[in-house]
């Protein structure tokens, strides 16, 4: 239970505060433990129960900005962490055919619940290493072509793809720039609006400008609690409006970028919960939380004839973005 003085009108700054020397406390604890012969499972159920507390309180409504914080959080699970956990017999399929393979976007085969799927994802690493590989899971048009690639394979064997969604952008660099990124971001929607196979997208972390939309046109599209999905980053949205990047948390809460506004809006068809403060902080009950979820949504694209799938994923997205007369 949280103190007298945290009430539910506590300051987030000093609710923060509390929470980061309770944490603290709770490791130095923990860590004594582990290394004498001490019983202080006592003290550390209390501490545990406090670090709990005033993390609900923390997260009981949190800010846009706060939300796209968790979203980029460096230990949030990456796609390896999903692929290894809901994914059985998986074949990685590698290379665009045309000019190179892009390690920012996995493709590949698999089996889920026993059913065979072609997966598609954002690709981050998990160190500096990989991300500078993966150039933090930013594809260059060679990705997007892999994926266009894989997504027609899926067409002709006739199984469904899942794709998931975790970038802040396609690549802007000025190679990606010469070998016709907008193209390949531009082709990569087409194939998938009018492919004539199931799509299922997650958004698992970020879902950033054309970059994720490249491979996020789909039949049914679940979104992590504290995931994010917007045209533009908060901090590219604050330079262009404003003039003043610092002017992010304002941006992020102008863009309606969580997942209950695009729930609203119609553009998502089903949050996936997270535990409370993100899925870095409990990996295995997030991705059986998005396990269950798309088990409900393949069950259902499965049940469809193809023509009203095609018909029904047109309607989907043209109803986005309408104007108000």
């Amino acid at each position: 239970m949280i103190e007298p003085s945290l009430a539910a009108d506590a300051p987030r700054d000093e609710i923060e505060r509390r929470l980061r020397q309770t944490e603290d406390e709770l490791a130095q604890l923990s860590k004594i433990s582990g290394g004498q012969e001490l019983d202080l499972k006592d003290q550390i159920a209390r501490l545990r129960a406090r670090v709990d507390a005033l993390r609900a309180a923390l997260w009981r409504d949190p800010t846009p900005w706060q939300i796209v914080q968790v979203a980029r959080h460096a230990e949030r699970p990456k796609l390896p962490d999903y692929l290894s956990a809901l994914f059985s017999d998986v074949v990685e399929l590698r290379g665009d055919r045309l000019f190179a393979d892009d390690r920012a976007i996995f493709c590949g085969l698999a089996r889920f619940d026993g059913r065979a799927v072609a997966v598609i994802g954002h690709n981050k690493g998990k160190d500096t290493r990989e991300n500078l590989e993966r150039r933090w899971g930013m594809p260059n048009p060679d990705g997007y072509r892999k994926a266009i690639r894989v997504a027609r394979l899926a067409e002709k064997i006739g199984v469904p793809v899942v794709a998931l969604v975790d970038t802040p952008a396609a690549y802007p660099g000025i190679e990606a720039e010469q070998r016709g990124q907008a193209e390949a971001i531009a082709r990569s929607i087409l194939v998938m609006s009018q492919l004539r196979a199931p799509i299922v997208v997650a958004i698992t972390g970020e879902g950033g400008s054309g970059g994720a939309l490249a491979i996020a046109v789909g039949d049914r599209l679940l979104m992590m609690q504290y995931a994010i999905y917007s045209v533009i980053p908060p901090e590219g949205c604050a330079a262009i409006l404003w003039r003043d990047a610092a002017r992010k948390e304002e941006a992020a809460a102008a863009l309606r970028l969580t997942a209950p506004d695009l729930l609203a809006a119609g553009i998502v068809d089903e949050i996936v919960p997270e535990p409370t403060g993100g899925a870095h902080l409990d990996a295995p009950t997030a991705i059986a939380a998005l396990r269950d979820a798309l088990r409900r949504a393949l069950d259902a694209v499965r049940e469809e004839e193809v023509p009203a799938l095609l018909s029904e994923r047109y309607a989907k997205f043209r109803r986005i973005g309408p104007f108000a007369g």
